[in-house]
């Protein structure tokens, strides 16, 4: 049975970076992996421009449309999608205060064995394309969380940045799986406890809570190495 992983998240949450690191590594450890690309990044660069409104729901199609193809491949495990029609139904809203696509995009995926929220964590960085600002963003994140916690849709959030990021994401994976991807690590022990963010629509407090973990890290560390 071929495992899908969805990586839902608003603009310059690291999705792409992530998707990419997921599929070399699973590719690495010899689990046949696919990876579905954004639709919605690659038409804004081709067409020079977002979408408008009646162009939405086709953009959405078009997405679920190309992971669905990629989990039919054969001998292929795991497909990694670089987003979903979900973050389509929510740029309809806060752009278009469209709530149109949100039943076919829930609907969708419920039918997706895992879902990757993006954590807030990682700094806004403009790409010369169409991102437009961390409130946009931070908008995008409440809009996907209301909706999923709504469904009642399960999902798990991930932080870190790099590496940190790529290994929390793979013991989720590792565990719809029913096998192992990471190598054990004490510092991000096996089982933690749902932090209040992962039921949470404030990216606010979510971003200040992160923040104040990191920090005690930090200090438990240098705690540590001091004589």
């Amino acid at each position: 049975m071929v495992l899908t992983v969805t990586l839902l998240g608003g603009e310059s949450t690291g999705k792409t970076t992530l998707a990419q690191s997921l599929h070399r590594q699973l590719t690495d450890q010899g689990i046949d992996t696919a990876l579905v690309p954004e639709h919605l990044r690659d038409w804004c660069a081709l067409h020079g421009r977002a979408p408008q409104s009646h162009e939405q729901a086709a953009l959405a199609a078009e997405q679920a449309r190309r992971i669905d193809d990629a989990a039919a491949q054969p001998g292929v495990r795991v497909v990694i999608a670089d987003t979903a029609p979900l973050v389509i139904a929510a740029y309809s809203e806060l752009y278009f205060n469209d709530l149109s696509l949100y039943p076919g995009a829930i609907a969708w995926q419920r039918r997706v064995g895992l879902t990757l929220l993006m954590g807030l964590d990682l700094p806004w960085v403009p790409d010369g394309l169409f991102r437009e600002s961390p409130a946009v963003r931070e908008a995008t994140d409440a809009a996907i969380r209301h909706q999923l916690q709504t469904a009642a849709l399960p999902y798990q959030t991930v932080y870190g940045q790099g590496e940190a990021r790529s290994r929390q994401a793979l013991r989720a994976i590792g565990a719809a799986l029913g096998q192992a991807l990471t190598p054990s690590d004490p510092a991000w022990p096996q089982g933690r406890r749902p932090w209040n963010c992962d039921k949470c629509s404030d990216p606010g407090c979510e971003h200040r809570l992160f923040t104040q973990l990191l920090s005690q890290h930090h200090n438990d560390s240098d705690n540590d190495t001091a004589p």
